[in-house]
């Protein structure tokens, strides 16, 4: 429950921030137990926006604030 919670936060926080974009949760098959959020390109290329992996414990440092997601994406778009 608390990656559906955590995915439609960060969902909604980008969506917000720039509406033209698509956003897709899980279009593959996700990592077990991980929380990442990814921007690609137009040329397929993939830049990292946040990932959980290897933070934490506590679990909750497994989980972005949504505004720290939406300043990575800013930061990528230039």
């Amino acid at each position: 429950r608390v990656f559906g919670r955590s995915a439609a936060a960060v969902t909604e926080a980008l969506r917000g921030a720039a509406p033209d974009l698509p956003v897709l949760i899980n279009p593959r098959t996700p990592r077990r137990s991980s929380f990442e959020v990814s921007l690609v390109r137009a040329d397929g290329s993939a830049v990292e926006l946040w990932s959980g992996i290897g933070k934490g414990p506590p679990r909750k440092l497994k989980f972005p604030q949504p505004q720290v997601v939406v300043e990575a994406l800013k930061n990528s778009l230039g």
